[in-house]
Parts: structure tokens; sequence; C-alpha cells
């Protein structure tokens, strides 16, 4: 895009309380990334909410106005989910399972349910009846949800060697698994489908 006379910096903060001490020493910032564990929680801290933002309940990206310094939340999770995932799907992924609830999971949920959809939430520690537990997730469950969504950090860089609890040898040329992770470009969740012919993302 020829931008110049720029440069991507990391803010590593313990608490979502600092984020306007980062807007303040940080006068020349124009925009913001939003990574886990802070895309909600970030949402009562800004000027502005992205209508599709808002519809998610979760922000990824802030852009701040040169002048007012006003901030504006917006979620690209969901449009470089959408994009992403629309060419594989096929006419047997009609239920999905999303591993995690965090800020990711629900730009997941929302563009599935816009796909027409249904979702189940697995979790470590469901708190109703809408989620399940990892070791609720069971045959039966997995082959009537053929679409896995991983949106938890498991498996991410330095934590390769871990991956989802799911039952793997379940898994058939039938389902399709899809890793929010970039780093590795491909997690041990996504090798294990690979070992039983699933489609990855």
């Amino acid at each position: 895009e020829n931008i110049q006379d720029v440069t991507y910096e990391n803010f590593e903060i313990d608490s979502i309380e600092k984020f306007p001490i980062i807007i303040k020493e940080n006068p020349q910032l124009r925009g913001l990334n939003v990574t886990i564990p802070y895309k909600e929680t970030i949402i009562p801290f800004l000027d502005e909410i992205d209508e599709i933002a808002k519809k998610i309940g979760a922000v990824n990206t802030i852009k701040i106005d040169p002048v007012t310094k006003k901030t504006k939340g917006f979620n690209t999770d969901y449009y470089g989910f959408k994009q992403s995932i629309k060419p594989f799907l096929e006419s047997q992924h009609q239920r999905a399972l999303i591993l995690g609830t965090g800020g990711a999971s629900k730009a997941v949920k929302f563009v599935l349910h816009e796909l027409g959809i249904s979702t189940v939430y697995v979790t470590r520690n469901p708190t109703n009846e809408t989620a399940l537990a990892y070791n609720d997730v069971d045959k039966n469950i997995l082959q009537t949800h053929l679409l896995i969504i991983n949106t938890t950090p498991i498996g991410m860089y330095p934590n390769e060697n871990e991956k989802p609890a799911i039952d793997y040898h379940l898994l058939t040329n039938q389902h399709l698994l899809f890793d929010l992770i970039y780093n590795p470009t491909e997690t041990l969740f996504l090798k294990e489908g690979k070992k039983r012919n699933t489609a990855t993302i």
C-alpha cells in the first residue's frame, strides 16, 4: 500500500486500565491492534464502536483520529474469518464446534450464524447450557459437528506441542478444521487433522 514513515510497535500491558496511558503517552499513535485477552474489555475505553464490532461484542482494531484523538473500535476478525472460510465450506458443514469463548470466538460465531451454520462453544469451564466441556465432546457430537474452529491460544508459539483436548481419532475426511493461530502456521491441532485426511485451514 506504499505506506511510509510508520512503525509497528508492541505495547504490553498487564491491565486494560493502562490503555488510556498508552494513548496519552504516545500522541503519534494512529491505530492499535488488540489481542488476547483484551478484545472485550477494551470496549468501555473507546469513544466509538463500529456497528459490526458492536454486534459481535469484541474489538481487535482501533483507529485514532490524529486531530481529536478520539478512538473507534473495529472487528477485522469478522472480515478475515469470513473470507478465509467461505471457499472451504461444503454441504455437510451445517454444525460447528467453536473451541474457546474469548473475543475471537464471538466473531467466529457471528460469521457462522450469518452463513446459516449452527454453533456450540467448547470450553474448559462451561458456565451455561449453551457450552460444552471438552470431555462432553463425544463420538456423537463429533459425528454431527463436522466443522471445528480453534479460537484458543492452545498450540501457539512457544507452546507448539499443545493441542485442544478432543478425540482426534474420531475425525474423518468429512470434517473441516480451522485454526485462528498464525504462529506456527500449522499447529498440532491441524497436523492431527491431516493425519485423518481431514481438510484444514
